[in-house]
């Protein structure tokens, strides 16, 4: 039995996906019943815990043969990153009391900087994790693809896309959800993988190539356009954040080059064509 948490997300119904086809047993760790329904309905045990909850997540992960963890995404967080560290702490209490033979957390690409951005809440969790001694593999993926579908709506609307990434010609590692749940199963399915395992996409990619490809896909022009650094700020509290910082931080990262990979990075094979088609197609 494999316990996997996030599985309605991209990444998480990926892992379960592969387990399935694999022939492995999967148990889907929901916040409610509601939520696991169509995974139930494939045949997958369904446990309840809100992520918070050490109790539930113990009673989720025992008698787990592997368990795949991810933080819940917290894109605007507190100074210090409190709600990060209550959901690190909850997921160390609950792997701690259940010792699964295999742990694979989801990290990120520069789960090892320490520099501040939005990523440190993966570098406290990989901490946190390794501290356990538990057999454990800490995948790191680049820049997700699926990013793009905040792209869609301009590129059909306007044909002019809108981006932090900067400058627009620089290539920069990504990679598609579908690969990071391969290898994440792959992972899990292991019995000597651990340690960190880094992931990008077949190339690299840039802004100028997203609308590149963009363009090829909806038969006209698209470009993009540089949304200037000394905007950055009100543009995201306009939007609502409170504590924009980390974010900007975080693409900085990107940007200037201080988030990266620290070794050679295995290869996914999804290209971005095909995920860029997939997201046109959701939301025709």
């Amino acid at each position: 039995m494999y316990a996997i948490t996030g599985i309605t997300g991209q990444v998480g119904g990926a892992v379960a996906e592969n387990l399935l086809i694999a022939g492995k047993q999967v148990r889907a760790v929901v916040r409610n019943r509601d939520k696991g329904r169509a995974w139930a309905e494939r045949g997958c045990e369904v446990a309840l815990a809100e992520v918070n909850d050490a109790s539930a997540l113990t009673n989720a992960f025992a008698s787990a043969k592997g368990v795949f963890v991810m933080l819940p995404p917290i894109f605007d967080p507190s100074p210090g990153f409190p709600e990060a560290r209550e959901a690190v702490e909850s997921i160390r209490k609950a792997l701690a009391a259940a010792r699964p033979a295999r742990v694979v957390c989801l990290s990120t690409i520069g789960g090892q900087v320490e520099r501040p951005n939005l990523l440190n809440q993966l570098h406290i969790m990989e901490k946190v994790a390794a501290g356990l001694k538990l057999p454990a593999a800490f995948l790191r993926p680049g820049w997700f693809m699926e990013n793009c579908a905040w792209d869609v709506a301009p590129a059909r609307e306007r044909g002019v896309i809108p981006s932090f990434l900067q400058p627009l010609d620089r290539p920069l590692p990504m990679i598609a959800t579908a690969d990071i749940g391969k290898a994440a199963a792959e992972l899990l399915l292991s019995s000597t993988a651990a340690g960190v395992v880094e992931i990008e996409g077949p190339e690299r990619i840039s802004p100028n190539r997203i609308a590149a490809t963009f363009s090829h896909l909806l038969g006209k022009e698209v470009t993009m356009q540089a949304v200037p650094r000394d905007s950055w700020e009100s543009l995201f509290r306009a939007q609502g954040m409170k504590n924009p910082v980390p974010r900007m931080q975080m693409l900085d990262g990107f940007n200037e080059g201080w988030i990266e990979f620290e070794a050679n990075p295995r290869k996914g094979t999804t290209p971005l064509e095909t995920v860029l088609r997939s997201l046109l197609e959701q939301s025709a």
